[in-house]
């Protein structure tokens, strides 16, 4: 951020008095523009012992596997979210989602919101993000292609769990190592 959104002068990054984070302060107006995580909301949807994945047709990670989610609007809850970025990116229903898992990504400013359900009708089909969407078996993920790390770590979680919902609601933060590695603590 360079300019104030809302008188136009520079910003500058500083510590506001009674705060304790760096932040970008308009030393002009005083406003102060808080940057703050982002969640994201998405499904594992299942239909007779199969998970729904989609290609993903944007980047990053084109052309790479991925559980429905996307970033939650304002306006919206975290159930409603997960709803309709399934059904942007698989045009895939369920008629209840439960909260699966709560997954923060500190390194990268996010938190995952991961929701169960059953894709209603055992019907998917790509949206506009989407290359193919796939039912693949508990034993066919092809994990190599998996997009991200939170998408693995969710579906091992799954598997875990025995491959059905609902069940215990799954906490954990990702600590990234300088090798980009990164390690899962649960809680």
């Amino acid at each position: 951020m360079k300019f104030c959104s809302a008188c136009a002068s520079p910003i500058s990054v500083l510590i506001p008095p009674g705060d304790n984070r760096q932040r970008y302060v308009c030393e002009q107006c005083g406003m102060i523009h808080y940057s703050n995580p982002n969640n994201v909301c998405g499904t594992i949807l299942t239909w007779q012992q199969k998970v729904l994945l989609c290609k993903r047709a944007i980047e990053p990670r084109y052309g790479l596997w991925t559980l429905p989610a996307g970033f939650m609007e304002n306006g919206e809850t975290i159930t409603e979210a997960a709803a309709r970025e399934s059904l942007e990116e698989a045009n895939a229903r369920s008629e209840q989602l439960d909260l699966f898992g709560i997954f923060s990504l500190p390194h990268i400013s996010q938190v995952y919101l991961m929701f169960i359900g059953e894709l209603l009708n055992g019907e998917a089909s790509p949206g506009e993000e989407t290359l193919e969407t796939r039912l693949f078996g508990l034993d066919e993920i092809p994990w190599e292609e998996l997009a991200f790390p939170v998408i693995s770590h969710s579906l091992q979680l799954f598997i875990e769990q025995g491959g059905h919902a609902p069940g215990k609601v799954h906490t954990a933060t990702a600590l990234r190592h300088p090798d980009h590695r990164v390690e899962w603590i649960q809680k």
